[in-house]
């Protein structure tokens, strides 16, 4: 009988402590979920599309790219995972060899990553402006050991349709 009661009182603590071990180990991606959907940024004659899939089997995948005139100048292939609490963001750029970044900082209106060890980009950051925008910056050195920083100013756009310049 003391067997019983000891693995009633024992059920709450190793169902709680299931619950919460599966909640960490997708919540480092779903903290990101709100980058989910698709990105354009457009100038002049070049626009550059951002996708990301909504977080799914403790990932997020991404594929970036920059179309001049008609004419692919750059892509990415990006993706986002945990360890443990840190995410990790893996940026393969047109088709050169993939670099990880670690999360210094994952919020709901911002992500951080850096990689001191990369020549350019060390730093990966994206800001949230609402619901329909996100700011995507790159900083890493510059010329003279100065900082360098570049901002992606995107809007939210469809996923299924490519508008016309």
């Amino acid at each position: 009988m003391r067997a019983l009661q000891r693995f009633i009182l024992l059920v709450p603590a190793i169902v709680y402590s299931a619950t919460v071990a599966g909640a960490q180990t997708g919540s480092a991606v779903d903290r990101a979920g709100w980058l989910a959907g698709c990105w354009e940024l457009r100038a002049a004659n070049r626009v550059t599309t951002e996708m990301w899939m909504p977080p799914l089997g403790g990932q997020m995948f991404g594929a970036s790219r920059t179309v001049v005139g008609n004419a692919v100048r750059e892509f990415e292939l990006l993706r986002l995972t945990a360890r443990g609490d840190t995410l990790v963001y893996t940026a393969n750029p047109s088709g050169q060899r993939e670099t990880a970044f670690r999360s210094v900082s994952a919020t709901a209106t911002e992500l951080v990553f850096e990689n001191p060890a990369h020549d350019f980009p060390q730093r990966v950051i994206y800001r949230r402006r609402g619901a329909d925008s996100v700011v995507a910056r790159i900083e890493g050195p510059g010329a003279n050991n100065t900082a360098r920083g570049i901002d992606f100013p995107m809007r939210r756009a469809s996923c299924t349709t490519v508008s016309e310049r």
